[in-house]
């Protein structure tokens, strides 16, 4: 994603708490100036304030949260902190931009489709990024008078580590194995297959496009077709 930001000239301040990662996204691009918070705190809005060098062309925010079980068993404090880094990570990123917003600025949130399609094994995800699809759509109606658009990309599981461990959960209460559940998850979408980062990336770069101003307060779907339900 970053590549293709910056292949368009555009700058990237990259936040994060790990100073180790920003430094290394910092040495391979110039482009990207590392900028060290926790977006699940409110000091981050000064923080990242404070490293913008100019006007906000786009504010992506795309943080994972913990693996935290199904809805039988997950902990109803780690309900809480999903939603605190998603939707509470989301404001405190909007606040931190918002003097440095012009026509034509973007926002965009990056959830997932366990927001649209709930799944007994990923409680903390399912919720989080429900409530990140009304927010996205408050954010459209409250920058619309001054010509910014909001936007949720809503990308179906990638092969990850952190996939991974949702299998491994499921896995485990199924009795069976995490290959069968992996298996399992690329059925559940009619191209039988996981999303790919570069695909994300690709959505997050077309939103630039001015005609992308139209779909404000929509979900891009990027799930290869994992959604069922209607609208």
């Amino acid at each position: 994603m970053i590549e293709r930001l910056t292949r368009r000239g555009l700058g990237v301040v990259a936040v994060a708490r790990g100073a180790a990662s920003l430094a290394a996204l910092a040495k391979a691009n110039q482009r990207v100036l590392p900028c060290v918070a926790d977006i699940a705190a409110d000091a981050s809005i000064k923080t990242i304030a404070a490293a913008l060098p100019g006007p906000v062309r786009m504010a992506v925010h795309g943080p994972g949260v913990s693996v935290a079980g199904g809805v039988l068993t997950v902990a109803t404090a780690a309900l809480a902190e999903a939603v605190n880094i998603k939707v509470g990570g989301l404001l405190r990123l909007v606040r931190a931009v918002d003097e440095r917003l012009g026509v034509n600025s973007r926002l965009v949130a990056i959830g997932g489709h366990y927001g649209f399609e709930p799944s007994a094994y990923a409680a903390a995800a399912g919720v989080a990024n429900a409530a990140l699809v009304n927010v996205v759509r408050q954010l459209s109606l409250a920058y619309g008078e001054r010509g910014v658009s909001a936007h949720l990309i809503a990308p179906g599981p990638a092969d990850t580590e952190r996939l991974r461990r949702i299998a491994a959960d499921r896995a485990k209460l199924q009795g069976v194995s995490v290959d069968a559940v992996l298996a399992a998850m690329r059925a559940e979408s009619s191209l039988g297959a996981f999303t790919e980062p570069g695909q994300v990336a690709w959505a997050v770069d077309m939103l630039l496009a001015p005609e992308a101003a139209a779909m404000t307060g929509s979900s891009l779907m990027l799930d290869a077709g994992r959604r069922r339900g209607l609208p």
